[in-house]
């Protein structure tokens, strides 16, 4: 059985609260969890500030038994030194001013 740590979408629509959850990677995205790790608010209150709440000291648990982040929880654990952040993707012809990229 592979654990993956999720978000659970919660909340009504154009209105997202996400839970951090260890899941089975075959339950769907709602569905059964193992455990609830944590919470992410990705609207900002009046403050302009998205709260997240972790449970560090079972993130680390599960991550050292295996379990894989996915996608955007390895960034948010990222953004707070759980895991080492991700590399930042590099594409040179976004670097580059649109009227002097070669042609292809």
């Amino acid at each position: 059985m592979v654990v993956r740590l999720r978000l659970q979408r919660f909340g009504r629509t154009h209105s997202p609260f996400y839970r951090m959850v260890a899941a089975d990677s075959r339950s769907p995205r709602d569905g059964k969890h193992l455990e609830i790790l944590g919470t992410y608010n990705p609207i900002a209150n009046k403050e302009g500030i998205k709260e997240i709440r972790l449970k560090t000291d079972r993130l680390r648990y599960w991550l050292s038994v295996g379990a894989q982040p996915s996608d955007r929880v390895g960034w948010i654990l990222g953004k707070f030194g759980i895991l080492p952040p991700p590399p930042p993707r590099y594409n040179p012809q976004k670097m580059v001013p649109k009227k002097d990229r070669a042609e292809e």
